[in-house]
């Protein structure tokens, strides 16, 4: 998908919601659980099947799949493919933040670019872009860099000083003279949007995906105020309080209702 395409996404839904998706068994509905064969993939299908005119990116963390073994990869490669062949207008996100030498970073890509549909995948960049470009050899595919994350341990790291950048800015810059860079976007915390302004003078074109508004406190507006660029520019996630807003057999209305209310403030944004 084109930078193009996905702001004109933006624009027909006016909405720039990423729907994150990270189902726990202990989480989603008991009858799921109690009936389903596979409760992973037919609770974040329901989920997508219903948000998805809301939203114009699908975020999959990888984990919650993951730690199931194989059944759990087999419902995310299902999950997947499922989401790109009905909403192949969704933004859709491996957030599996990889991140090696660069032959084991041709077999990530491989595994996400080819194997499973994937439009992207997070990526840590602390290994430098031999680590990095593998996956940016994929034409209108996409790696997004960690760069300044909503976490509390974001500052053991990230906001560390060598005197005269952080280091979060080091990677913004430094990333930004790799090849085919335009193909890069990157991770900001909705927790750290007072820092927006100075990111956006650094990479200026490039999409954000913006986690920690709702459960982690982030504020739409001033992700909105601080962070949006000609094209927007921002994929704002939500991913607990849109698929935990209901605990019953009517969940997937609570869910729809949750991102109802967060398109509805983004329309607004958008004027």
């Amino acid at each position: 998908m084109t930078h193009q395409k996905l702001f004109e996404q933006i624009q027909l839904k006016k909405s720039f919601l990423c729907l994150g998706l990270d189902p726990d068994l202990d989480k989603i509905p008991q009858h799921l659980v109690d009936t389903s064969q596979d409760p992973l993939f037919d609770f974040c299908k329901a989920i997508v099947d219903n948000v998805q005119h809301l939203c114009v990116a699908v975020k999959i963390n990888t984990a919650f799949f993951e730690a199931y073994g194989v059944a759990g990869f087999a419902s995310l490669e299902k999950l997947i493919t499922y989401i790109s062949s009905h909403y192949p207008d969704l933004f859709t996100i491996a957030d599996a933040k990889r991140g090696d030498i660069g032959n084991t970073s041709l077999r990530y890509a491989k595994a996400f670019f080819e194997a499973m549909p994937f439009d992207s995948i997070t990526i840590a960049p602390y290994m430098g872009k031999d680590s990095v470009e593998p996956f940016l050899t994929y034409e209108d595919k996409y790696a997004i860099l960690l760069a300044l994350t909503s976490n509390e341990g974001a500052s053991d790291f990230q906001l560390k000083s060598n005197g005269e950048w952080e280091l979060y800015k080091q990677v913004l810059t430094t990333s930004q003279l790799w090849e085919n860079a335009s193909r890069l976007m990157y991770v900001v915390g909705a927790t750290k949007a007072e820092h927006l302004k100075e990111i956006r003078k650094l990479v200026p074109n490039s999409f954000l995906l913006v986690p920690g508004v709702g459960a982690q406190g982030g504020s739409l507006e001033a992700v909105f105020a601080n962070g949006a660029n000609k094209q927007v520019g921002l994929l704002v996630n939500s991913s607990r309080g849109i698929l935990y807003a209901g605990n019953d057999e009517n969940y997937t209305d609570a869910a729809v209702a949750a991102a109802a209310e967060l398109q509805q403030q983004m329309a607004k944004l958008l004027g």
